[in-house]
Parts: structure tokens; C-alpha cells; sequence
């Protein structure tokens, strides 16, 4: 088995997350708040269906919880990022810059005691 497998996973669980939480906002802006948690909990069930893998993958190749979450968040800026460009239009910010190099430094402070 692939050690790239899991991150394949997380990058697509991120995919699918990330348009749970936002995609409304985009799709179903005038929908009823209810169709628009329905829609979230579904494509949510999907992100489910890659997250726990990646996690067990992870795990069996002796990561931390710790370690999990913060390479779970460097994902999410990764995949979050394009989408607010491409798909909700926002132009790119030096921020985002920063706010990479914040979770580089996280990613240092978890991974430094191997």
C-alpha cells in the first residue's frame, strides 16, 4: 500500500468538506436552511467515507492524533485556498501566505520530537 494513499484521501475528504460547508452558499443560497443542512450532511457522509480511512492509514503507520490534525489542517488550507479563488471568485491574498506559514510552524512544533 501506497504512504501517499492517506493524503490522497485527505486531499479528497477536504474536497468533499469543503464543499459541505460552503457549497450551499454558492448552490443553494436562496434554498430553505434545511435543504441546505441536508445537502451538507450528505456530501459530508461522503468526506467521511475517505476521512476515516486516511486516519486509520495514518494511525497504522504510527502518526499521533496530533500529528493527524495539524497535516488535517495544512490539507484544508491547501484545498481551501483554490476554492475560494476559483469557485467563490475571491482574489488572492498575502494572507493566505501567512496563514500557511502559522500552520508550517505548527506542523514544525508537532513533528519535532521524532
Amino acid at each position: 500500500m501506497s504512504t501517499f494513499l492517506p493524503f490522497i484521501l485527505l486531499i479528497i475528504s477536504n474536497c468533499f468538506m469543503t464543499l459541505a460547508w460552503y457549497g450551499h452558499l454558492k448552490f443553494l443560497h436562496d434554498a430553505p436552511l434545511w435543504q441546505a443542512i441536508l445537502f451538507g450532511w450528505l456530501i459530508a457522509l461522503l468526506e467521511y467515507s475517505f476521512m476515516i480511512p486516511a486516519t486509520r492509514l495514518l494511525a497504522a503507520h504510527g502518526w499521533s492524533t496530533g500529528e493527524m490534525k495539524i497535516t488535517q489542517e495544512v490539507v484544508t488550507l491547501i484545498v481551501f485556498v483554490p476554492f475560494l479563488i476559483f469557485m467563490f471568485k475571491q482574489p488572492l491574498k498575502l494572507d493566505y501566505l501567512w496563514a500557511a506559514c502559522c500552520l508550517l510552524g505548527c506542523v514544525y512544533f508537532v513533528f519535532r520530537s521524532q
